[in-house]
C-alpha cells in the first residue's frame, strides 16, 4: 500500500495539500472564543407590573408564570428576581445540549397559556420571552462634553440612532441600554386641583384613551358600482398627539355653559423619561451604557471588530461634543490569551525541530517532520469544524501538546530509512520501501494506541466533560492525521529528499560536525549509564514494586493536598464592585457611594476607566434603589505593575472610609457566561411553606456568618435583605361601602397617583413612546401624603381616602428571589487559594 505513495510522490503531496487546504479554510471560519461554550441555554421571561412591590410581583405575576413554565421540556432549574420597581425576571436554565430556539418557543407557549391569569397592567406592558447569552461581549458608554446633553438625551439618541445598527451586526445576540431613560410623555397630576374640579384618576385615563387615537375615516367618492363619481378623496385624521401642548389641551370635563376643564388645569405635562430608576456614568460624566452579548457559535474577535468598525462609522454623524468609550472588551483578554498560546505553539514547533535536528544531525531529515507536523496540526481544524468545536484556549493547548506526539511518527519513518541506508548500503528509495514494509503495522498500532488513550475521555459528561471532549478529540484527530501523513507524505519525502552519507574519517570537520561529535559522545555515555542502571534493577522485583507503590502513594498524597478548582482565575483587566446601601436608601444616596468608589479608583495607578450604575446589581441582575455597581477597567497588563487581585486589595483598603454601604470587589467569572462573578454562588431555600421572608433573612445571615468563620472561605455575603421600610395599606371595607366607594377604585387611584399608569402611547422620532400618568413628586414625598388623596364614589362625589384607609409601617424585602418556586437567598462566596 505505502509503495504506491513512494512511487507516486505527487499523489502523497496532493493528499497532504487537500488536508492542509481544508484545515486552512476551516481555520478562517471557526469561531474564536476564550473557552468552549459550556454555559447551559437560558431563556428569560421579563414582566413589568407598574406600581407593585416585590412581594406583590411574586404573588400576582411570578407564581402563576412559574407554575405554567415548570417542567418545560429540557428544563434544569429556574430562578426569579422581583424588585420593588415592579420588574420581575424569571430565568429558566436548560440542560446542556438543548436547542435554545426550541427552548424559547416552548417557554413562550407556556407563558401564553397563563396570560389571562396576570394583572391587566402586566399584559398591557408586555411579557417578554427571550433566549439569553450570559457572557458580556462589550460595554460601551456614549458620552458628551456638552452639559446640555444629559443622560436622557444620550439614552434616546443611542436608542434611536445606534442601538438598531448594533443589533443588526452579525453575531450580536443581545444589545440593550442599561436603565430606562426612554422618552415618555409624563402627566404629573395635582391631586388638590383634581379634587376641586371633582375629577378622578379614572376620568383622566379614560379621557387620554378616548381623545388620543389613530382613526381611519375612510374615503369620499369611492366607486360603489351604483353612482359614478369623477373624483375620490381620502380622509385623514391628525392622529395621536405627540407634543406637550396637545396633551395639555385634552378636555376632561365640560358643562352646558361651555366651560371646560383641560388636562393642564389639573396636571403638568412634560416630555420626560419613562423611568428614573438607574443612573449611568462613565468617569463621573452622564452616559448611556450599552451592554452587548455574543450570539452562541459566533466569532468573538470578529464580532467585536465589526462593532468597532460600525461605531467608527456612526461616530461621524454624532452631534458635536458626543463621543463613545469602550469600558469592557472581552477581545482584549481573549486576544492576549490566544496570542500567548500561539506564541507557545510556535516556540514548541521550533523547539521540536531543533531537537530533531540535534538527534538526526541532518538538515534534510529535519525538513521532513517540519513539513509533516503542520499538515497534521492544520488539518485538525477541518475536523474541529465538523464536530462543532471552536478555536479556544483548550483546543489550542491540545495542539501545543500534540506537536511532541505527532512528530514521533515522522521520526520513526526517518530513523528506519536511515538505518537501512547505513546498514544495507542502499539508496533512499529502496531503503524507504524496505523500511515501510517493516514499520507500517507498527505506525498504525502506535497511532491507534495513542488515539485510544484520549478518545475515552471525550465521553465525560457535564461542563468539565465539554472541556475534556474538545481537548481529547483535538489530540486524537491530530494523532490520527500524523499517522496518515506518516504512511503517505513522509515516505514520499524520504524517498526523494534523503541522501546516504559517506563518512570520510580523514576529512576536515566543521564546527557543526564537531558539535555533533561531542554530543554523540556525551549521549552514548549517558545511554550507557542508563543501560547499566536498567540492568541492575530490571531483575529486582522489590525495587520495581517499591517504585510503583511510592509513585502511587505520592500521587494520592499530593492530589489531596494540592489546591483544586475548575478553571483558575485569570487577570482579565476588569474588576467589578457590587454596592448595597442600607435598606430604604434612595437612588441619590446610592449614586453618592458609586461616585465615591469611582473617584477613589481613578486615583490608583493601573486603573484606566470606571463606569458606574446606580440602581442596578451585577450579582442578581436586578434593579433597586439600594443597589449599585462599578465596572473598573484596568490598563493593559504591560502598562501596570499590580495584578487585579492586588488592585482589589488596594481598592478595599482605600474604600474603608465609605461606611454607608457594603462594597464587594470581585473579578469576572473565569469562564464567560458561567455565572456573574468569580468564586461560587449558592442558594438558601425556604421549604417551610410559610413564606416568612424575615425568618429567611435571619437564617441567611446566620449561614453567612458560619461560612465566613471557615478558614477555607475568604469572603461570603448575601444580597438578600428583608428590612426595607414599607407601609401596609389597609382599607375598611365597611366604611368604604358607606361612602359609596368601591375597593377596586381605591386601589386603582393609589396605583395611578403613586405607582403611575400607562394610559396610551404616541409616535415621535419614528419611535413609539408611552404616556404615563402619575402624581407630581411633591404630592407623594411622605407617607402622610397618602391620606390627603381623594377618590370618586358611585355618586360622583370626591371622598377622602382618610375616611376608610389606614397605613402602618412594616418591613419587607427590596428584592424577592425564588429558586424552583421556593423563596431563596443568594449566598455569594469567594474561595481561598486553597480551594482553588
Amino acid at each position: 500500500m505505502t509503495e504506491k505513495f513512494i512511487h507516486r510522490p505527487v499523489l502523497s503531496i496532493v493528499i497532504s495539500l487537500i488536508i492542509t487546504l481544508l484545515g486552512v479554510l476551516a481555520m478562517t471560519q471557526l469561531p474564536v472564543t476564550q473557552f468552549p461554550d459550556i454555559a447551559p441555554p437560558e431563556v428569560n421571561v421579563t414582566t413589568k407590573y407598574t406600581g407593585a412591590n416585590a412581594e406583590a410581583c411574586v404573588k400576582a405575576v411570578v407564581t402563576p408564570l412559574e407554575r405554567a413554565i415548570n417542567g418545560v421540556p429540557g428544563m434544569a432549574y429556574m430562578s426569579s428576581v422581583s424588585g420593588n420597581d415592579g420588574t420581575s425576571v424569571i430565568q429558566i436554565i436548560f440542560k446542556a445540549g438543548t436547542d435554545p430556539e426550541v427552548a424559547a418557543v416552548n417557554v413562550q407557549n407556556r407563558v401564553s397559556s397563563t396570560l389571562d391569569e396576570l394583572p391587566e397592567e402586566v399584559i398591557k406592558a408586555g411579557v417578554l420571552v427571550e433566549k439569553v447569552q450570559n457572557s458580556m461581549l462589550m460595554y460601551l458608554n456614549i458620552l458628551s462634553t456638552d452639559s446640555a446633553m444629559d443622560e436622557k438625551f444620550l439614552y434616546n439618541y443611542t436608542d434611536i440612532n445606534l442601538l438598531p445598527e448594533l443589533k443588526r451586526i452579525d453575531g450580536v445576540g443581545f444589545a440593550d441600554i442599561m436603565g430606562m431613560r426612554e422618552y415618555a410623555m409624563r402627566v404629573w397630576l395635582k391631586p388638590d386641583q383634581m379634587t376641586a374640579y371633582d375629577i378622578s384618576t379614572e376620568d383622566i385615563v379614560q379621557s387620554l384613551k378616548g381623545q388620543n387615537v389613530e382613526a381611519a375615516p375612510g374615503k369620499i367618492g369611492e366607486a360603489s358600482g351604483r353612482t359614478p363619481q369623477a373624483l375620490q378623496y381620502v380622509l385623514k385624521y391628525t392622529g395621536k398627539y405627540n407634543t406637550e401642548q396637545q396633551y395639555e389641551n385634552v378636555v376632561l370635563k365640560s358643562n352646558v355653559t361651555g366651560e371646560v376643564v383641560k388636562l393642564k388645569d389639573v396636571a403638568d405635562v412634560e416630555f420626560g423619561s419613562l423611568e428614573y430608576d438607574v443612573i449611568s456614568k462613565e468617569n463621573g460624566k452622564p452616559s448611556a451604557a450599552i451592554m452587548l452579548k455574543q450570539r452562541p457559535g459566533s466569532n468573538a474577535s470578529e464580532v467585536i471588530a465589526n462593532i468597532k468598525s460600525r461605531m467608527a462609522e456612526l461616530k461621524k454623524s454624532f452631534p458635536a461634543g458626543m463621543e463613545y468609550t469602550i469600558s469592557y472588551d472581552v477581545s482584549s483578554f481573549l486576544d492576549a490569551s490566544i496570542d500567548e498560546v500561539i506564541k507557545t505553539l510556535v516556540e514548541a514547533f521550533l523547539l521540536v525541530a531543533l531537537v530533531v535536528f540535534i538527534f538526526l544531525q541532518d538538515f534534510r531529515s529535519t525538513i521532513i517532520p517540519a513539513i509533516a507536523v503542520p499538515v497534521s496540526l492544520v488539518g485538525t481544524f477541518f475536523f474541529m469544524q465538523l464536530l462543532g468545536f471552536s478555536i479556544n484556549l483548550i483546543t489550542l493547548f491540545a495542539l501545543v501538546l500534540a506537536i511532541g506526539i505527532v512528530v514521533d511518527n515522522a521520526i520513526v519513518v526517518i530513523e528506519a530509512v536511515h538505518a537501512h541506508m547505513e546498514h544495507s548500503k542502499i539508496g533512499p528509495r529502496k531503503a524507504t520501501e524496505k523500511a515501510m514494509r517493516e514499520i507500517t503495522g507498527a505506525i498504525i498500532a502506535i497511532t491507534l494506541v495513542m488515539a485510544a488513550v484520549f478518545i475515552p475521555v471525550s465521553f465525560m459528561s457535564g461542563p468539565t466533560g465539554v472541556f475534556y471532549r474538545q481537548f481529547s478529540l483535538t489530540m486524537a484527530i491530530s494523532i490520527v492525521l500524523s499517522g496518515v501523513v506518516a504512511l503517505t507524505l513522509t515516505p514520499a519525502l524520504c524517498a526523494t529528499m534523503l541522501k546516504r552519507h559517506h563518512h570520510d574519517p580523514n576529512a576536515k570537520r566543521n564546527w557543526l560536525q564537531r558539535f555533533f561529535g561531542g554530543f554523540n559522545t556525551w549521549y552514548e555515555g549517558l545511554s550507557g549509564k542508563y543501560k547499566r542502571l536498567i540492568e541492575i534493577i530490571a531483575n529486582r522485583r522489590v525495587i520495581t514494586w517499591v517504585t510503583i507503590i511510592g509513585f502511587t502513594m505520592g500521587t494520592g498524597l499530593f492530589g489531596s493536598i494540592l489546591p483544586t478548582g475548575f478553571i483558575p482565575n485569570e487577570d482579565q483587566a476588569t474588576i467589578y464592585a457590587n454596592v448595597t446601601t442600607p435598606a430604604g436608601a434612595t437612588l441619590e444616596r446610592t449614586e453618592q457611594v458609586v461616585d465615591a468608589i469611582q473617584q477613589t479608583a481613578q486615583q490608583i495607578d493601573g486603573v484606566d476607566a470606571v463606569s458606574t450604575l446606580a440602581g442596578y446589581s451585577v450579582l442578581s441582575e436586578g434593579t433597586g434603589a439600594t443597589y449599585g455597581m462599578n465596572l473598573i477597567g484596568l490598563k493593559k497588563w504591560h502598562e501596570r505593575k499590580l495584578t487585579d487581585k492586588q488592585l482589589m486589595d488596594t481598592l478595599r483598603e482605600r474604600t474603608k472610609h465609605i461606611k454607608d454601604a457594603r462594597i464587594e470587589f470581585f473579578s469576572p467569572p473565569p469562564v464567560p457566561g458561567y455565572g456573574n462573578s468569580s468564586g461560587f454562588e449558592m442558594r438558601l431555600l425556604d421549604k417551610t411553606g410559610f413564606g416568612d421572608l424575615k425568618y429567611l433573612e435571619k437564617t441567611a445571615a446566620e449561614f453567612v456568618k458560619v461560612l465566613n468563620d471557615l478558614p477555607e472561605v475568604a469572603n461570603a455575603f448575601t444580597t438578600f435583605d428583608a428590612s426595607f421600610p414599607q407601609y401596609m395599606v389597609s382599607v375598611d371595607n365597611v366604611k368604604a361601602a358607606q361612602k359609596g366607594v368601591i375597593l377596586a377604585d381605591v386601589l386603582s387611584t393609589l396605583q395611578v397617583f403613586l405607582g403611575s399608569e400607562y394610559a396610551t402611547n404616541f409616535i415621535r422620532f419614528g419611535q413609539m413612546y408611552k404616556v404615563m400618568v402619575q402624581a407630581s413628586p411633591e404630592y407623594r414625598a411622605k407617607p402622610e401624603d397618602i391620606m390627603k388623596l381623594y377618590v370618586k364614589n358611585k355618586d360622583g362625589e370626591m371622598v377622602p381616602v382618610s375616611a376608610f384607609l389606614q397605613i402602618n409601617k412594616v418591613y419587607g424585602p427590596e428584592q424577592v428571589t425564588r429558586y424552583n418556586m421556593y423563596p431563596s437567598a443568594m449566598i455569594n462566596g469567594e474561595p481561598s487559594p486553597w480551594l482553588q
